[in-house]
């Protein structure tokens, strides 16, 4: 409107006011993020002689080793008694670490049948425990753990321990069971690192 005055011109602190009002709000949202991010992950390789479990803290995409080892069951005694002592040793492990994921290898067929079906019932046995005390459970197989830990899915078991070493320092795994555990937990780690970037997409 000719002569008119128009629309008064936005001042500077009304512009200072909703920048740091802008900053708070997204360094708030961020922060809460960066807590939800911090989870305690338990990788398990599971056997029928030896199941190994290693713990990591992943903070995003750091890593931190929290401990290792392996659960062991008398090859002397029954199968079932062999399951249930692979079973009270994890929960064991499970109550004192108090994981909040959990992640599993999955097995291969072997050429032997009875081979298979032991190490299978071995691994029902590692899905069970942590899903008995309220985990999710994720499975990977072998090529996706040595391509996540290794870069490479054909990479030997030399290569996956060193590497571990190099990603979790201050980590000496006691056995090379509990060494592939822990690969799982740093596998379990990444993929879960990814899915948290494709959640928060943005900042709502």
């Amino acid at each position: 409107m000719a002569g008119g005055a128009g629309p008064p011109a936005p001042s500077s602190q009304g512009n200072t006011l909703g920048t740091r009002f802008f900053v708070r709000v997204f360094c708030a949202r961020m922060r809460r993020r960066f807590v939800l991010s911090v989870s305690r992950l338990i990788g398990i390789d599971p056997g029928l002689r030896h199941t190994g479990w290693g713990l990591v803290e992943a903070d995003g995409n750091r890593l931190r080793y929290l401990g290792d080892g392996a659960v062991d069951s008398d090859g002397d005694l029954p199968l079932a008694e062999r399951l249930r002592q692979l079973h009270d040793g994890l929960m064991t492990v499970m109550a004192h670490y108090q994981p909040n994921e959990a992640a599993v290898e999955e097995t291969f067929v072997n050429r032997n049948p009875a081979s298979t079906l032991k190490l299978g019932l071995a691994r029902g046995v590692a899905l069970l425990v942590p899903a008995l005390v309220g985990l999710p459970v994720a499975e990977y197989s072998a090529n996706v753990i040595k391509k996540s830990v290794v870069g490479t899915g054909h990479a030997d078991k030399t290569q996956v321990q060193a590497m571990v070493k190099i990603l979790l320092p201050g980590s000496c795994a006691r056995s090379a069971d509990s060494a592939d555990a822990l690969a799982v937990a740093i596998c379990h780690a990444h993929h879960r690192a990814t899915r948290l970037v494709w959640k928060s997409g943005g900042m709502s």
